[in-house]
């Protein structure tokens, strides 16, 4: 038999039998198992809201609330990318206004976040397939620069002149700021250290940040002494929190709203502004990248994923000496892990 000669009158005899049939090449590729429904918002959110982690759930929370509200009855796979676009900007457009709102976009952003986290783990979980997942076929709003920015040496001292001399408790308050200043840390690092978190002998204190990063930051002698008597002063266990109040109850979140609000009213910029213990992490790491580099700068922030910076980091990352170096030269203080630079020291 030639088969060279045969082979396109198969294939189209083939097609015939199939066209008879009323089968096509794509149902021949289907998978005959019947798939079962998807379950609706309302059934499967908990699940979600189980398996990630506290800081997705607390931002991603008010907008899952907001899916619920619309969609609580659908199904996931009753979804389409013109329904979520539709749903960003209603939400868009009834977003709280604030001073520091930027028309929407942040509440659209987070709320296609959600999305996606949810759809995502629908995908692991095998009740979508890529191809029909709706939440990657939307595109997030382009996010605005910010407003914030590097603050001079004398607005600074401005901060630390009235949180030291106003308010009911300027000694915490005095503490937080330099806390701030001289590690650039984010308001959970602060909020999360603990006794055991001090190595005095290295003037080291160990953050915990946003994506469960942990990092060892060199800071000054003076801020390790005043840290270790807080603790002492104000009670509390090794393994709880350093920053407390008066009566020892660990402080919160609420503090910085009460600071920069206090801040605020003495200081008429800080209200313009709208500025907030972030500024500080943009003071402080402006100054290193100016006087060491973008390396020093990058380790000093605590940046270690591929999207803070192209391929050339991974061969040129700083050390912990080179971060001390940098905190002794910005606090003018001796630091036991410093390096010796001409100029600066």
């Amino acid at each position: 038999m030639n088969l060279a000669a045969d082979g396109p009158v198969d294939l189209e005899t083939a097609r015939m039998v199939l066209a008879r049939l009323g089968v096509s090449v794509a149902d021949l590729l289907e998978d005959p198992t019947p798939k079962p429904h998807a379950p609706t918002f309302s059934d499967y959110l908990p699940t979600v809201i189980d398996a990630v982690p506290a800081g997705s759930r607390k931002v991603y929370t008010p907008y899952w609330n907001r899916v619920l509200a619309h969609w609580g009855e659908r199904r996931l796979d009753d979804i389409t990318p013109s329904d979520i676009a539709a749903l960003a900007e209603h939400v868009k457009r009834t977003a709280v206004p604030r001073r520091n709102a930027r028309g929407g976009n942040s509440a659209a952003e987070h709320l296609i976040g959600a999305l996606r986290c949810l759809y995502q783990h629908a995908l692991a979980d095998g009740i979508i397939s890529d191809t029909t997942n709706p939440a990657a076929k939307v595109a997030k709003p382009r996010r605005q620069p910010s407003t914030r920015r590097g603050l001079p040496d004398t607005r600074v001292e401005e901060l630390m002149h009235i949180a030291s001399t106003t308010g009911n408790d300027p000694a915490l308050d005095a503490l937080l700021l330099r806390l701030h200043i001289e590690t650039a840390c984010r308001r959970g690092g602060a909020l999360g250290l603990r006794l055991v978190d001090v190595d005095e002998q290295q003037c080291l204190v160990l953050l915990r940040e946003k994506g469960e990063t942990q990092r060892w930051q060199p800071v000054s002698p003076t801020l390790i002494a005043h840290l270790l008597a807080h603790a002492a002063h104000r009670g509390g266990d090794h393994s709880g929190p350093i920053l407390r109040y008066a009566n020892g109850k660990p402080i919160t979140k609420s503090r910085y709203g009460y600071l920069w609000q206090r801040l605020g009213k003495h200081l008429a910029w800080v209200r313009a502004q709208q500025v907030s213990a972030h500024w500080l992490r943009y003071t402080t790491l402006t100054w290193v990248e100016r006087n060491f580099g973008y390396a020093v700068a990058r380790a000093f922030a605590g940046h270690s994923s591929a999207r803070d910076a192209g391929t050339t980091t991974t061969y040129v990352r700083a050390s912990v000496e080179e971060v001390a170096t940098a905190v002794s030269a910005l606090t003018k203080e001796p630091h036991p892990l410093a390096q010796t630079v001409r100029g600066l020291r």
